[in-house]
């Protein structure tokens, strides 16, 4: 997978650089002792989770079909994934979807058209939200904690009748400990972002719970296709996740080299032949 960088928050500079198995958050900031400009780099929350311990279903769907397998199938997923919350962003901003809209690939770098299967994915959200009747704060946004020194994406924030929901979409079947862990740690940053929390005095929120749930899409196990579940918060969970991460990639940063955007091989020169030395007549005259 080539590196794929993305402007996630174009207002506050940050963009999300995702390089096989690592996924950094940079934002401009001012170095203090120079005062000059440079980036300030964190992870993802997604990445730090992941290194919360999957439990024995994992390991045994991975033991079933093998790490080169699992590799194809997780990018495949991501892949899906990423096209669907496209979509539905779309749907949350009052836009029409249809069969042949076309979403890019991060697989392909290009913009391909919707499969059966992620059309009847993002089917499954109109049904979610046809019949729970959301109020959108915001849609698909990025939270940073200085605090803790991580970034991510929710990709909602809402009002269900009463209550305040953060939710996070999955287009899995199962939801595994990292996703809790996740979602929590969304939640826990909400209070350092101000203009989310603006979005929010001004949506009417006047210091309630907020509640974090996932949206499982696509979801084949009953007939609505779609599971909404509300998962207790687990921050301290996502602290001891982070440790591990820590531990694991305390020496790890973007690895930042330049090179060419073409590459040419250098022909070798013809060697040359010595010019042959001819030697020169002189004509000697003798006296006898």
């Amino acid at each position: 997978m080539d590196k794929v960088i993305k402007i996630v928050d174009e207002k506050r500079g940050i963009v999300q650089i995702t390089v096989f198995n690592e996924r950094w958050y940079a934002k401009p900031i001012r170095n203090i002792s120079t005062g000059l400009p440079e980036y300030q780099f964190v992870p993802s929350v997604s990445w730090i989770a992941g290194h919360y311990p999957k439990g024995i279903g994992f390991y045994k769907w991975l033991a079933d079909r093998g790490w080169d397998e699992a590799e194809s199938i997780k990018q495949a997923a991501g892949d899906r994934g990423s096209k669907v919350h496209k979509a539905i962003e779309d749907l949350i901003l009052g836009n029409e979807v249809k069969k042949d809209s076309r979403y890019m690939s991060d697989l392909t770098g290009t913009a391909v058209e919707l499969t059966w299967e992620e059309y009847e994915v993002i089917f499954s959200f109109t049904q979610w939200w046809n019949e729970t009747k959301p109020v959108p704060v915001l849609g698909e946004f990025t939270i940073w904690s200085d605090k803790h020194n991580y970034a991510g994406t929710v990709d909602l924030l809402c009002k269900i009748g009463e209550e305040w929901w953060l939710i996070d979409f999955k287009t899995g079947q199962n939801i595994w400990p990292e996703y809790e862990i996740q979602v929590s740690a969304y939640e826990e940053c909400l209070p350092e972002n101000s203009e989310v929390m603006e979005k929010l005095k001004e949506a009417g929120w006047k210091g309630e719970l907020i509640k974090v749930g996932i949206l499982q899409l696509g979801y084949k196990r009953n007939k609505k296709l779609f599971k909404f579940t509300e998962i207790e918060k687990k921050f301290n969970l996502f602290l001891a996740s982070k440790t591990m991460w820590t531990n694991e990639c305390a020496n790890v940063s973007p690895r930042k080299i330049e090179l060419p955007l073409s590459l040419t091989l250098v022909a070798p020169k013809k060697e040359e032949k010595p010019e042959e030395v001819k030697e020169e007549k002189k004509n000697v005259n003798v006296k006898l």
